[in-house]
């Protein structure tokens, strides 16, 4: 017999959606706003994000943010993915107690991350400034890359590495034409949500950072301070639609890796 959902189910979901995205859509829709002034709307207007561009400290705290994600992917997009490798061929109690550690830095909330660092680099005399910041950025990506990797090292099995080595390849071999191209769509997807999670940080860059190394969570939260204007709307806006062009694209690596059937024909 079918089952049919109850129509309660479908209002629930709505109203969580709303509730959810309510909030989001409201930052968009006033980002349009040529008033001023968050609670009056006086008509529709793109000036706000041209404004944006020519503001020289948003595009201090732009470059900033870019210049941290992009080093703090690639670091910790490597390290990640080498995790997920030699963690893969040890025993299974290893396994589970190294993973743990490994896991950590998703479960403990943001702001002992941050405050824990900043103990770190205060103890070891190390000035804040962007260096700290990829540190700390490195740290927890890591986690995020050693979680998607490993669960596509997880469902890729071992068959066909094995039969690389009864052809006749060497390690490097099997790693370079089997392992590698089997895992691709993990670490890119890994290496997407690392630059999203580093570009939306707020928490932890904010314990970390120096003067002179604001990134745009933190410059939003110090004008939000002064109170919300369009400007701000506009920059939230832009983070938004970033972000979730990234997330989607990822998902899509990740799903489109799934759905691509394994070669036959060992290439060596």
């Amino acid at each position: 017999m079918k089952s049919k959902n109850h129509p309660l189910l479908g209002i629930h979901s709505l109203l969580v959606m709303i509730f959810i995205y309510l909030p989001i859509a409201f930052i968009i829709a006033y980002s349009f706003n040529s008033s001023r002034l968050a609670a009056d709307w006086s008509g529709f207007t793109f000036e706000w994000y041209v404004s944006l561009f020519s503001n020289r400290r948003v595009m201090e705290a732009l470059s900033n943010t870019l210049i941290v994600a992009l080093v703090s992917t690639v670091f910790s997009t490597l390290l990640g993915t080498m995790a997920a490798i030699a963690i893969r061929k040890v025993g299974r109690r290893s396994k589970a107690g190294i993973g743990g550690l490994l896991y950590l830095p998703i479960i403990i909330p943001d702001i002992i991350m941050g405050l824990s660092l900043l103990v770190l680099f205060t103890q070891f005399h190390i000035p804040l400034g962007k260096l700290t910041i990829i540190i700390a950025h490195i740290t927890f990506s890591i986690s995020y890359v050693y979680v998607i990797v490993t669960t596509r090292l997880t469902g890729m099995g071992g068959q066909l590495e094995e039969a690389a080595q009864d052809l006749g390849a060497d390690a490097w071999q099997t790693f370079r034409h089997v392992t590698l191209p089997q895992i691709m769509p993990g670490i890119i997807s890994g290496a997407i949500i690392a630059f999203t999670m580093s570009l939306d940080d707020f928490m932890v860059s904010f314990f970390v950072s120096g003067p002179s190394s604001t990134t745009l969570p933190i410059y939003i939260y110090g004008q939000v301070k002064r109170g919300i204007s369009p400007e701000i709307n506009a920059l939230c806006t832009l983070l938004i639609l970033v972000s979730v062009t990234l997330i989607f694209l990822a998902q899509f690596v990740l799903n489109r890796g799934k759905g691509q059937k394994k070669r036959s024909v060992l290439p060596f």
